[in-house]
C-alpha cells in the first residue's frame, strides 16, 4: 500500500493544473506562463502540470505544448516537479508528444483516458502500457470519466500498477470504494482530481491535490495539505470551509480554465482572460456570480 507520511513524493503534493496564458491576439505567452509558474512555486507548490485540461492542451499545437514544458522547466524546473500533460485519444500520438517531452527533461507525465473513442478496458489498458513504454519518466494517469466517458475500472487500474513507469493516479471519479480498493492491493499514489474533495482524499490516503483553484488560493491550499499530513484535522477542516466558496467560483460557474483566467485577471497576476474556441470568457451574468462567491470568501476585486 501506497505510503502517505511525511515523505514528500517525488511528483510533489500540491500541483496546479496550470492555464496556458495568451496574448490578446491568442497566441502563446510563454513569459507570462514562466512568471505564472514561479508565483505558485513561490506560494508553495511543489509541482506543476502543463498543458492538461486546464492548459487547453486540446487547441494548442504540437509545438506550444512543448514550447510550454520548456518554458516552464526553464523557470522553476529543480524547485518543483513539473508534468506534461501528453495524453491524447490517439496512442501514437500520445507516444509521440510524450518522447519529446521527455527529451526535454520533464519530471513526469500525466496521461488522461483516451476520450471519445470509448475502448474497452482492454484497450485503455493497452494504450496506457505503450505510452508508458515508449519513455523512462514516471507517469500519472488521469481518470476522469466526465470528460473522458469511461472511467479506469479498479481491475484495470491494479494491473497498470505493476507497470514500473506508471506510479501516480489524478482522480476525478470520486468512486472512494473503488479507490480503497485499489490503494490497499497497490503502491500506486493518488491525487485528488477534485478540488473540493481534497480533504476526504487526503483523509483516504490521497498524498495531496491537483487542482485548478490552486491558481487562486495557493497558499491556503498548501495549508490545508500540510494541516493533513500534520494530522491537525480541526485545522484542515476550518480551511477547508473557508476554501468552499473559493472553490465554487472558480468550478461551478463556468469551465476551470475560464474561471481561474479571469480571477487571475482581477488579482493582476494576468494581464487578460483570453481562451481559446471553443472556451468563451465568461459573460456579465457568470462574472457577477464568481463575484459573489469570491465575496463570500473576503475576496472583493473592483
Amino acid at each position: 500500500m501506497a505510503e502517505t507520511s511525511a515523505t514528500v513524493p517525488a511528483l510533489g503534493t500540491l500541483l496546479t493544473a496550470m492555464v496556458t496564458p495568451f496574448t490578446n491576439d491568442g497566441k502563446v505567452d510563454y513569459q507570462q506562463a514562466a512568471e505564472l509558474a514561479v508565483k505558485l512555486v513561490d506560494d508553495g507548490c511543489d509541482g506543476l502540470v502543463v498543458t492538461g485540461t486546464t492548459g487547453e492542451t486540446s487547441t494548442l499545437t504540437d509545438e506550444e505544448n512543448l514550447g510550454m514544458f520548456r518554458a516552464v522547466k526553464e523557470a522553476v524546473g529543480g524547485r518543483a516537479a513539473i508534468i506534461a500533460g501528453t495524453g491524447t485519444n490517439d496512442t501514437a500520438h500520445s507516444v509521440h508528444l510524450s518522447r519529446q517531452a521527455a527529451a526535454l527533461g520533464v519530471d513526469g507525465l500525466l496521461l488522461v483516458t483516451p476520450y471519445y473513442n470509448k475502448p474497452s478496458q482492454a484497450g485503455v489498458r493497452a494504450h496506457f502500457e505503450t505510452v508508458a513504454s515508449s519513455v523512462d519518466v514516471p507517469v500519472m494517469l488521469y481518470d476522469i470519466p466526465g470528460r473522458s466517458s469511461i472511467p479506469i475500472a479498479p481491475e484495470t487500474m491494479i494491473r497498470l500498477a505493476q507497470h514500473p513507469n506508471i506510479v501516480a493516479v489524478k482522480d476525478a471519479k470520486a468512486d472512494f470504494t473503488a479507490a480503497t480498493r485499489v490503494m490497499a492491493e497497490t503502491d500506486l499514489l493518488f491525487y485528488s482530481g477534485d478540488d473540493g474533495l481534497t480533504l476526504p482524499w487526503m483523509a483516504l490516503g490521497a498524498v495531496g491535490l491537483v487542482g485548478v483553484t490552486t491558481h487562486v488560493a495557493t497558499r491556503r491550499f498548501r495549508e490545508l495539505i500540510d494541516a493533513v499530513n500534520a494530522n491537525d484535522l480541526g485545522t484542515a477542516r476550518k480551511i477547508n470551509f473557508s476554501l468552499e466558496p473559493v472553490v465554487r467560483a472558480t468550478m461551478t460557474r463556468v469551465q476551470g480554465a475560464v474561471a481561474a483566467k479571469q480571477i487571475l485577471k482581477w488579482q493582476g497576476v494576468l494581464p487578460n482572460s483570453v481562451v481559446r474556441l471553443p472556451l468563451v470568457e465568461p459573460d456579465e451574468a457568470e462574472i457577477e456570480t464568481i463575484r459573489e462567491d469570491l465575496a463570500q470568501a473576503g475576496l472583493v476585486f473592483s
